[in-house]
Order: C-alpha cells, then structure tokens, then sequence
C-alpha cells in the first residue's frame, strides 16, 4: 500500500506549483495593462482642439427663440456665425443707441461692427417698391436719377409687365403678381417677395425704399460700413414717437397686446443678413403674409413685429432715412446731400419738399430729385453744369 501511495504523491505536487505559476503570471500581466497609460507621458494641451462655447450657446439660443429653420438658412446661418470672433451678437439690438446715428471711431465705426473686408455696392440689395400707375410719374424719375449710378444692385417689385420700361432702361423689374390695390394684404405680398428675393441673392444688406424715396448712395453706403452684416441689425426711422401696440390673434383664449418699434417702410430701412436669416420662420416663402395676418398690420409694422417682439432685436433709430410725412423744408440745407434717403410731399402736400438750391428751378423739378442728383454727380449729362 506504501509503494501505491508515494507515486500519487509525487505526481500532485508538481501540478499544483504549475497552476500556482500560472495563476501568478496572468495577475502580473494584468497589472502590467493596467499601469502602462500611466507611464506613458501625457499628451500636449496646445495640441487639443479649442472649443467654441459661445457660438453653441449662440445656436442654441436662435433655436430656442425661431425654432428650426429649413436646412439651407441653417447651413448659412453655420457660415454667418462663424465669421470671425464678433460675428455674434448677444440677444437684445446691436449698433449705437436710440435717436443716433452710428458714432464712428479712427477705423470709420464703431468697435467690433467694421467688416475687415470693405463693404462695396454689390454687397447691398436694394428693393424699391411700387406700383403699374406709377411707372410713368415716378419710377422714371427715380431711373433718370439715382438707380441709374446702381442698376445691378437695384431690384424694382411692381404688380403689372412693362416690358417696354425694362427693355429701355434695363431695370431689374420684378412682377410680383399682387394685387395693385393699396390695401395692407398687398403691401404684405410685395414684401413677401422682396425678402424672399434677397435671401436668394446672397448680398449682405437687404435695404427696402419706396418709389417717392431718393436713396443718396454714397451715404448709405457709408451708414451701412459701421455695422458688419452678420450682426443683428435693424437701422431705420420711426413714424411715431412711441413704440406701437398691436394684438397677436394667436391664443385660442383670446389676443395677446404686444409693443415694438418698427421703421416706417416710407422712409426707407435697412436689415443685416445674419438677421434676415433669422426671420425665416415667420418671413420666408409667404410666411410673412401669414405673420402680417397674426397682427393686422401693414407690411412696415410686421417687420418690426417679427423682429422687435419676435427676435428681441431692437430697432436702431437713425435720423437720415426722410419720409413725406416729417416737415422736409426743416431739413438744414448744408445737411440734404449727408441724408440716406429724401422724400417729396404727395398729392395733398406737393410744396412737402428739401430745401436746395441748384440749377433746376422748382417748376422744374418739383421734387428737387434732379437737383440734388445734379450736387451729387455733376458730371452727369442732362445736368446744367455738366461738361
């Protein structure tokens, strides 16, 4: 039994010291694992990318206020943002302060507002709107006069065919197909399609004036380079003193009173891309005849609806856009060629007109359009003083 034994014995105890081996060899290699990231050297912090917290809140923030917008707007309101360290704007209206216009530093505007790019004329969108009855008696003058120093950059939205006029001219004439009566629904589709045929021309000012309006290019070119279009902007002049109260016949339990500013649409206003961007929810493909419809209000008023209580930006007040209803014989005569826009009185007020002198008799020019085009550009042919 003894000789049976021993050979058992002698047999177990090697492979109890291999299993033992093995064991301890598996941990050790484990551990191994486990300290090899922390010898290894950490990584550079210069090497990481950097984020960008204030352009995700700024998103965020645009999705919270407009909800989503369709994919094209979203894709460029990606670029418009991440133009540069002050592309952003914080929630409330950007620019100087109410009743001012922008206060100009060494660089020709204020700081964070100036384009590193120089703004050029191809960069504004200009919409002049009008009407069939008034292509002879007004919109020829404003073709004779200022369009024709921009006639790419100037975009006529009329309600009837001239083929005539656009062909003798060569005038950006569009047919908006709206009705020609002056009614608030008309003025609403003529808009409609303004904004929209901005947005798709890609230009950085999206600047709206009636046919009664003499728009002083050089001037508004200026005004328009103190700001940077990827900015909240909004420049324009009041008609009233007061902010306007308006009912929003959006709650099945009845009105909401609601009160902004808005510029009159008679003396012309200007909008930044970034911010025409942003009124796609409620101004683009017909949507701002809908929008208008909410408030009862005419086509002005619902810009400044959808941007003041809407989008929170503040209209910036500026006192060089002039429509027929302010006292224009006030205007300081040494001041008519610094404006961005004149006006001329209508049918119940024709003296309604600037003050100036210059070689066109009052008679003969009871606008006083070509007499301010003849101070401005002299060269100009039919001028008096032209060579």
């Amino acid at each position: 039994m003894h000789r049976l034994r021993r050979p058992i014995r002698m047999h177990i105890a090697p492979v109890g010291v291999n299993k033992f081996c093995f064991l301890f060899s598996l941990a050790f290699c484990g551990l191994l694992l486990l300290l090899i990231p922390a010898l290894q050297p950490p990584a550079r912090q210069v090497d990481l990318p950097q984020p960008r917290p204030q352009a995700r809140r700024a998103r965020a923030g645009l999705q919270h206020r407009v909800g989503v917008p369709g994919a094209s707007v979203r894709a460029e309101l990606s670029r418009t943002e991440g133009t540069g360290p002050d592309a952003l704007s914080p929630k409330r209206g950007m620019g100087p302060g109410r009743g001012a216009t922008p206060p100009t530093g060494k660089a020709g505007g204020p700081s964070g507002y100036r384009s590193r790019k120089p703004l050029d004329f191809k960069d504004i969108f200009i919409a002049v709107k009008t009407t069939r009855k008034y292509h002879k008696s007004r919109l020829e003058l404003l073709i004779q006069t200022w369009v024709s120093r921009h006639k790419e950059q100037t975009f006529i939205f009329t309600d009837g065919e001239d083929k005539e006029l656009q062909t003798r001219t060569g005038v950006n004439l569009i047919n908006t197909n709206c009705s020609a009566a002056h009614t608030r629904q008309a003025l609403c589709c003529k808009m409609s399609v303004e904004y929209d045929k901005f947005i798709e021309s890609q230009k950085k000012w999206f600047c709206h004036v009636d046919d009664d309006n003499y728009v002083i290019l050089p001037s508004l070119l200026g005004l328009l380079s103190s700001y940077h279009h990827s900015q909240d902007v909004y420049l324009g002049r009041p008609s009233l003193d007061h902010a306007i109260e308006a009912a929003e016949r959006v709650k099945s339990d009845g009105s909401v009173s609601v009160k902004f500013w808005f510029a009159t649409g008679g003396a012309g206003f200007c909008i930044s891309r970034g911010l025409a961007l942003k009124m796609s929810p409620w101004a683009s493909l017909g949507n701002f005849i809908s929008t208008a419809e909410k408030i009862r209000l005419p086509d002005d008023c619902t810009i400044g609806y959808i941007i003041e209580a809407l989008l929170e930006v503040t209209l910036t007040h500026t006192h060089l856009f002039h429509s027929h209803l302010e006292k224009l014989q006030k205007l300081p005569t040494d001041t008519v060629l610094e404006q961005v826009t004149l006006s001329f009185g209508g049918f119940e007020n024709r003296r309604n007109v600037v003050s100036i002198v210059g070689g066109f008799s009052l008679a003969d020019d009871p606008t006083r359009f070509k007499t301010v085009h003849c101070l401005l550009y002299p060269e100009t042919s039919w001028c008096p003083n032209s060579a």
